[in-house]
């Protein structure tokens, strides 16, 4: 029986093609059939291997979630972009590989997040989702977050609404 190390850390430039490959395959499962099948190709084709590695050495907030050798899944956080609503942090992305999702890893993921938010004076925190992605829109609700705005993003010839969830400290 061999054991299998599961850990979360900071993406290293080494890691941008394994999360490109884990932002293509999430991207995949949670927007088929919500964003248009052209818009969707092209929003993960920008976001590719180069993308990623310029990201990670500007210093953008990328933890991992590793699975032995798998990176499993990722999150994006910083300070909040939405100047509107008054919290501090924000998750801008939490996504995992289809076959790694509904394990509770997630959950994991987002407390790692928002406690290295929170460490760094980033207390209360907001995270946005497409409406129509019901498994995100239900994991942050589980997650106990609360629905504090709505509005929307056009993708395409499609304009499609999004929620804001949000915790405080």
């Amino acid at each position: 029986m061999s054991t299998v190390l599961i850990e979360i850390r900071r993406a290293k430039p080494a890691d941008a093609a394994a999360v490109a490959d884990t932002h293509d395959a999430a991207w995949r499962t949670a927007y088929q059939g919500i964003i248009p099948g052209a818009e969707l190709e092209r929003l993960i084709a920008r976001r590719g291997p180069d993308w990623w590695d310029s990201a990670i050495r500007k210093g953008s907030r990328i933890a991992l979630m590793q699975f032995g050798e798998t990176i499993a899944g990722y999150a994006n956080y910083g300070r909040n972009r939405a100047r509107s609503l008054y919290y501090d942090g924000e998750i801008y992305e939490l996504y995992f590989k289809p076959e790694f999702q509904g394990l509770g890893f997630g959950r994991r993921l987002f407390s790692t997040a928002r406690k290295d938010l929170a460490q760094s004076g980033l207390k209360s925190l907001v995270v946005w989702a497409l409406s129509d992605n019901e498994p995100a829109v239900e994991f942050y609700r589980a997650l106990g977050g609360r629905a504090v705005a709505r509005s929307s993003e056009r993708f395409g010839n499609r304009v499609l609404d999004k929620v804001a969830f949000a915790w405080n400290s």
